[in-house]
């Protein structure tokens, strides 16, 4: 039998939390989106959130690199969804999709309160690492509360092997810098160290031809 947990002087069945997660071009929204589905099919209320940050494709829906759509709320952070969402209409909800995790700093809080307490079931989906390998957001910190765990692998765009890590095509160095395969795609580890060598060559070339602020032409 589930454990139980109070939710607003009640009692109801705790909730789980799944984490989806991968270098770009893995499948991770595609995997979100066919287990929200699978869930709305069953019967159960779904919601799908995603970052407002991301506007690449649509502002009102979750939609995959090959144009797969989900409506959703975009918002800039989760503790405003309960209340955006209302009372009646969240303790309704049984099932909350979060894609592009990595980019809601409070996800780790969202995820205790929605699962432990509010009894629901959440599906996250996001990058576990940045361009530089380097943890990204709060994904990594939310495994600890995972009921599963799953990560998926692309297929390297430079030879065709299975691909961990996603590779920054430009030479920007903010962590957070949205885009598609104009600016990212997945590699292997070889091909990852390879791609990083190159990019930092030409890095390095190019601000050697940076003019100093304080010089006159």
């Amino acid at each position: 039998m589930a454990a139980l947990t109070s939710i607003n002087g009640g009692r109801c069945e705790a909730g789980e939390v799944h984490v989806i997660i991968g270098p770009m071009f893995a499948g991770k929204t595609t995997d979100l989106l066919r287990r929200i589905e699978s869930e709305s099919s069953s019967g159960r209320n779904v919601a799908m959130i995603k970052s407002s940050k991301d506007t690449r494709y649509a502002n009102d829906s979750v939609v995959t690199h090959d144009g797969l759509k989900f409506p959703c709320w975009s918002l800039p952070d989760l503790s405003s969804f309960h209340h955006k969402l209302g009372d009646d209409e969240y303790h309704k909800l049984d099932v909350i999709g979060i894609d592009e995790a990595q980019f809601f700093e409070d996800l780790y809080e969202f995820c205790c309160k929605a699962a432990d307490h509010d009894g629901k079931t959440i599906i996250v989906a996001g990058l576990d690492g940045d361009y530089l390998r380097r943890s990204f957001g709060s994904v990594l910190d939310v495994i600890p509360l995972a009921d599963t765990l799953t990560k998926l692998t692309a297929r390297c765009e430079l030879c065709g092997k299975r691909a961990f890590f996603t590779l920054r095509k430009t030479a920007e160095t903010q962590t957070e810098l949205i885009g598609g395969s104009d600016v990212y795609m997945p590699v292997c580890r070889q091909h990852y160290v390879s791609g990083q060598a190159v990019i930092e060559s030409t890095r390095n070339v190019l601000e050697s031809y940076k003019v100093p602020t304080d010089s006159h032409i």
